[in-house]
């Protein structure tokens, strides 16, 4: 559905640390750097960060989140792990969402921007 998202943040070499280190578990690189504006993917970009003025205000009610497909289940708990070591928030330790389905594993960060992020892996039936 969506070729790309683009998010702004305050601070882009903060954002590129925390991005560097938390999408590395999940097979995304940085495919895309310049002073204002980075890029990240397995093949092409699908997530823009850019330095901007005024970001997003970071709002926990607001429904907003991104999730990121994990290549494995032990991909999801390095992205969780990665993530609050550079930076990023606990908002969920990984783990079998029931809500979700018997079969989704994820867990849940809030970025140095106060973006919501998941990181998903469906482990299939057992």
């Amino acid at each position: 559905m969506f070729d790309h998202i683009s998010i702004g943040v305050k601070d882009l070499e903060r954002a590129r640390r925390f991005y560097d280190a938390a999408l590395a578990p999940l097979g995304y690189e940085r495919l895309s750097n310049s002073d204002t504006m980075i890029g990240y993917g397995p093949e092409e970009v699908g997530l823009w960060v850019m330095q901007v003025e005024q970001p997003v205000v970071a709002d926990m009610r607001s429904g907003l989140h991104f999730c990121f497909v994990a290549p494995t289940e032990a991909a999801v708990d390095a992205f969780h792990a990665a993530a609050l070591a550079s930076g990023g928030t606990d908002n969920g330790e990984p783990g079998i969402r029931p809500d979700y389905g018997r079969f989704y594993y994820a867990a849940f960060i809030i970025d140095p921007d106060g973006y919501r992020l998941e990181a998903y892996f469906h482990k299939g039936e057992l």
